[in-house]
């Protein structure tokens, strides 16, 4: 999810006054005045657990173009690493490392070698214009800006304590949700994607409490989109629920036809997101797929300061 700019409204407020209690009370979420002092002592009493909410996340992406040419085309796969670690005030670093392409399968590693074992690549098969290589690069890390010092959610910036306090139960989670999706101006029937796009980040982005994701999973698996698909391994061979959301939107672009498909697999046990799969599949005078793999190789708190991304 892209970060929001200056002109996304805030909707959670926590003070005294009038407009605070109001938007506090919009969303379900009790402000200084309203909560009572079990609720204020029971948001108080979760501290964050480390310095730093920490992801670090491994992506993959296939497609859609071959490299190579003639007789010897064949796929790769690209890789990066990224990591944001985020301080409870909202401050957020993030780190990003190009972790080097691949041959995909042992077809695909026969048709590299035929075609000379490329280390680089600078067009694809049907001539279009790319920078890949095998060999990693050196990676950056640097303070991310432009966050408001808060954490992004549904269109909204909350802060640490706001995150802690969002609705534990699902229908009150569906509905802060929901009214989000109203306040950011989104049209009756996207809610429920909408809604459903949100879910996710809930089960790896936020530092929200074990309940809080529990209860956004439980939402998930209710979403018209959504289907339960079993248990299932990702990339690192961790078993968890896999889900599949399919979106509605089929785009029209070009005299081509695109539609999405996104696979999750959650580990149920600590109601963190382990891999997320966007399918794309297009069609019109050629048919191409593109498909990218997020795999969560760890979620959670850290003390550990930021850093250049290390190599798997």
């Amino acid at each position: 999810m892209k970060l929001a700019t200056a002109r996304v409204r805030p909707l959670i407020a926590v003070g005294t006054g009038l407009a605070a209690v109001g938007v506090a009370a919009l969303l379900g979420l009790p402000s200084v005045a309203e909560a009572s002092q079990t609720q204020l002592a029971a948001a108080a009493s979760a501290p964050a657990e480390g310095a730093y909410w920490h992801t670090r996340v491994l992506t993959q992406r296939t497609g859609p173009r071959q490299m190579g040419g003639g007789a010897n085309r064949y796929w790769v796969v690209e890789q990066a690493l990224t990591e944001e670690w985020t301080a409870p005030d909202g401050k957020a670093w993030l780190g990003y490392r190009n972790a080097g392409a691949y041959p995909k399968s042992a077809a695909d590693r026969k048709a590299w070698r035929r075609d000379g074992s490329p280390s680089k690549w600078t067009r694809t098969a049907d001539g279009q214009v790319v920078k890949l290589s095998t060999e990693p690069d050196k990676g950056h890390v640097g303070p991310v800006r432009g966050r408001n010092d808060k954490f992004f959610l549904a269109g909204q910036w909350l802060t640490y304590d706001e995150v802690q306090r969002l609705p534990a139960d699902p229908a009150g989670l569906k509905s802060w949700l929901s009214e989000a999706a109203r306040v950011s101006r989104v049209k009756q029937d996207d809610v429920d994607q909408f809604v459903t796009g949100a879910l996710p980040e809930m089960l790896h982005q936020l530092p929200a409490p074990k309940n809080v994701r529990a209860a956004a999973y439980q939402v998930l698996q209710t979403m018209p989109a959504v289907r339960s698909q079993g248990q299932s391994k990702d990339g690192m061979g961790r078993a968890g629920a896999a889900l599949s959301i399919d979106h509605p939107k089929v785009v029209q672009k070009n005299g081509l036809t695109i539609k999405e498909q996104t696979g999750l697999i959650v580990d149920t046990g600590t109601m963190l997101l382990l891999s997320r799969t966007r399918t794309t599949a297009i069609s019109g005078k050629l048919s191409l797929n593109e498909a990218t793999t997020d795999t969560m190789i760890e979620t959670g708190w850290t003390d550990n300061p930021p850093a250049v991304p290390a190599l798997p």
